[in-house]
């Protein structure tokens, strides 16, 4: 990965204490519509908030990058954040095992990325 926001997103979602942070590589699939996906995970509600709202904050100060749309900041169990040719998606864990986004994507390039802690 040598995508520059790429790590400024892994840095602040790491600074926000996700959990388990996936990067896949869509590049060569023609059916995607995104570049790449970076998926983790918060441990309730109101840390999937926390993490969704200190991410757009961090994102535009250190990047100066502006999200392109989010969603899911009513129920807090899947927040996806669009910056364009990447989609930034913050679960609970019960919501991610259940959409499995790492399965249904699993022809492309998955990174993990060690949690800090």
């Amino acid at each position: 990965m040598t995508d520059e926001l790429i790590e400024i997103i892994i840095e602040g979602l790491q600074d926000s204490k996700a959990r388990d942070i996936r990067v896949i590589d869509m590049r060569q699939l023609d059916e995607a519509a995104f570049q790449y996906f970076v998926v983790c995970e918060g441990t309730s509600s109101t840390h999937v908030l926390g993490i969704a709202n200190k991410l757009i904050d961090f994102v535009q100060n250190k990047f100066g990058q502006h999200r392109q749309g989010i969603v899911g900041l009513q129920n807090r169990q899947w927040v996806a954040i669009d910056y364009g040719y990447l989609l930034v998606h913050i679960f609970q864990r019960e919501t991610r095992d259940f959409y499995r986004l790492e399965s249904l994507w699993e022809d492309a390039k998955i990174t993990k990325v060690p949690d800090l802690d």
